[in-house]
């Protein structure tokens, strides 16, 4: 049995994943804003290092997992924000758990990205997704706050997640450690109760109809992520498994 941090856990899809990881018999570090072993706001450069920094304490810098699940929706009216913590949150916490999880056996990290991700028109060339990826995140809150309106930093900063997932790939492969991610539908969740609450978003979630008729459980995406993770998916590596009821094929259904 390893040990596992876990970001955004004492919530929703994180806290089912949580949940589901400690069933198997391993310990888990988990992160979020309260009830959690580090208490941390990812949201800040301060807030992720001192994430990094205490949940490696407690782990004596060894991870058998990681595993991203902080994060925020457009709905609330702070995209600078959303920003910050949809990609930098990842981003930061990938880094700086690549050391420990290279010790750890057959180690493995996955993110929580969603299947939004692809449906702006060249999503990776935008000035947002291009200022997350280089790492600059006083420029990509700007462009966020100043350019992107509705939901569009959301699923910006999700596809910047997915290519960052993407990109380690090579790297992380060859130092033995596996990097996965999950592209979620509308999950009964906290987060998307907080679109269904918002004017105008919550009617766009309503009125989309995934192709099995329903939303997905948080414990679904728990059982997914248990077998990436797990060594049963020892050769999953460098991919973004969408889970979201048919919604991706239905609205994409020849690019994939």
């Amino acid at each position: 049995m390893g040990t596992y941090a876990i970001s955004g856990c004492a919530t929703g899809i994180g806290a089912a994943i949580r949940k589901r990881v400690e069933a198997d018999g391993h310990r888990v570090i988990g992160i979020d804003l309260r009830d959690v072993e580090v208490v941390a706001d990812l949201s800040t450069r301060e807030g992720r290092q001192f994430a990094i920094e205490e949940t490696l304490a407690a782990c004596e810098g060894r991870l058998e997992g990681a595993i991203l699940c902080a994060g925020v929706g457009g709905h609330i009216g702070n995209n600078a924000l959303v920003a910050s913590i949809n990609y930098f949150g990842v981003a930061d916490l990938l880094d700086g758990f690549f050391p420990a999880l290279q010790k750890g056996e057959k180690a493995s990290a996955l993110v929580i990205c969603s299947n939004s991700a692809q449906l702006m028109p060249d999503s990776v060339k935008t000035p947002l997704v291009q200022a997350m990826l280089a790492g600059d995140e006083e420029a990509a809150r700007k462009i966020a706050d100043e350019d992107c309106e509705g939901q569009a930093v959301y699923m910006l900063s999700k596809n910047a997640v997915g290519v960052s997932v993407r990109r380690r790939a090579t790297e992380w492969g060859a130092a033995g450690v596996r990097i996965n991610a999950v592209a979620p539908g509308p999950i009964d969740t906290p987060l998307l109760q907080g679109g269904l609450d918002t004017p105008g978003i919550g009617q766009a979630i309503r009125d989309f109809k995934v192709p099995v008729g329903r939303w997905g459980e948080p414990e679904e995406i728990a059982e997914l992520v248990a077998f990436m993770i797990g060594r049963h998916g020892g050769f999953v590596h460098g991919s973004i498994w969408y889970i979201d009821g048919g919604a991706d094929a239905m609205t994409r259904s020849d690019a994939f």
